[in-house]
């Protein structure tokens, strides 16, 4: 079979700590990479880069963000879309209050202050976990909300609280003013964030995180500092939500309001990593496409094999059938499409003599 690791051999430490460690892995993940940076851009449509690629990237590196404080450290939250706002808006602030500033450092203290607001609501985390957190969090969901509807200031006195964003140019020169454009600047943020979210969990920061997931307690025993390492979680997921909000704001939509970034939209990221997998940098990116792909598909699947129903009627079809996968891939596997593939490539492995 093609995927054997028979004959490759690992004769330092360095190789045997590789990301991808099998040949195989390295070849299909050089694969992926040129099929989104240039296969895509050569047959996708404005469509599919406006409506769905869009969208997928940043939702995955919403997801991502959220997976890293609550699949990686155990901190449950409900306020991503919160963070998300905070993002958009400190980047369309800094963008018109700062000319000239480039637009990756716009992007960058957008997820820095994304990241200050983290660690402030991150403070609860030290006294309170779980369910406690969760509503700790949700709190700063609408408090965000209520501050970005309530003044003014935020949105440049708009009396509509929409804002709408500038231009984009990379490096002051080239313009990012297609969809095309904006698909590979977002394509290659998300891509660059999630390697190093990747590489992050492989270090000591990263064993910290799972260390406090798997029992708070035996880490702080072992010496991991609480604080640090909780906040430091708040602060890092809080910055990956935050430009994901900034590229819904500049790449997706343009023009953006507080009411984009409500509860169902928290509750939408929380499933992708749900369906994803808890804990895997892959999980978001699969419970991503599951959320925002698989309606795209059902909508024609389901009026192409029955065309004459009403559309109210097809409507609620597809949410059925979209509900009732979901409780079919968590009943198949709990851990998520990831432990899924993950399993797949064990068998792989070892066919024909599968366990």
């Amino acid at each position: 079979m093609f995927y054997r690791e028979a004959g490759q051999f690992r004769v330092s430490y360095a190789e045997d700590q590789r990301i991808f460690p099998i040949r195989q892995d390295r070849y299909g993940f050089v694969a992926v990479l040129l099929v989104a940076f240039v296969g895509v851009p050569l047959l996708a449509n404005e469509y599919w880069f406006s409506a769905i690629l869009i969208p997928f990237l940043i939702l995955s590196l919403a997801a991502l963000g959220l997976n890293i404080l609550t699949g990686y450290t155990g901190q449950l939250s409900l306020g991503t879309a919160g963070f998300m706002a905070v993002g958009a808006f400190a980047a369309f602030n800094f963008a018109i209050r700062i000319p000239g500033l480039p637009i990756l450092a716009v992007f960058m203290l957008a997820g820095l202050t994304a990241a200050l607001v983290g660690i402030v609501f991150g403070l609860p985390s030290l006294r309170i976990k779980g369910f406690y957190l969760a509503v700790a969090t949700l709190a700063a969901q609408f408090f965000i909300e209520w501050v970005l509807t309530k003044f003014g200031w935020f949105s440049n006195n708009n009396p509509s609280g929409v804002i709408t964003a500038p231009a984009m140019k990379l490096f002051g020169m080239f313009p990012v003013d297609t969809p095309m454009k904006r698909y590979l600047f977002t394509l290659t943020i998300v891509a660059v964030m999630a390697l190093l979210a990747k590489n992050m969990m492989r270090c000591a920061t990263g064993r910290a995180f799972m260390a406090v997931r798997d029992m708070d307690v035996a880490a702080e025993v072992i010496g991991i500092p609480m604080l640090r390492t909780k906040l430091l979680a708040f602060a890092i997921s809080s910055f990956y939500c935050g430009v994901a909000g900034a590229l819904w704001a500049f790449a997706y939509l343009g023009s953006v309001e507080p009411q984009a970034f409500t509860l169902d939209r928290s509750f939408q990221i929380l499933f992708m990593i749900i369906l994803g997998g808890v804990g895997t940098v892959l999980g978001s990116f699969l419970g991503a496409a599951f959320i925002v792909l698989l309606p795209i598909f059902l909508n024609n699947f389901v009026h192409r094999i029955v065309p004459g129903l009403s559309s109210d009627l097809l409507s609620n079809l597809e949410l059925m059938i979209f509900g009732g996968l979901i409780i079919f891939f968590l009943a198949v596997e709990p851990h998520g499409l990831a432990r899924l593939w993950q399993i797949g490539k064990e068998k792989l492995r070892l066919w024909p003599f599968p366990h």
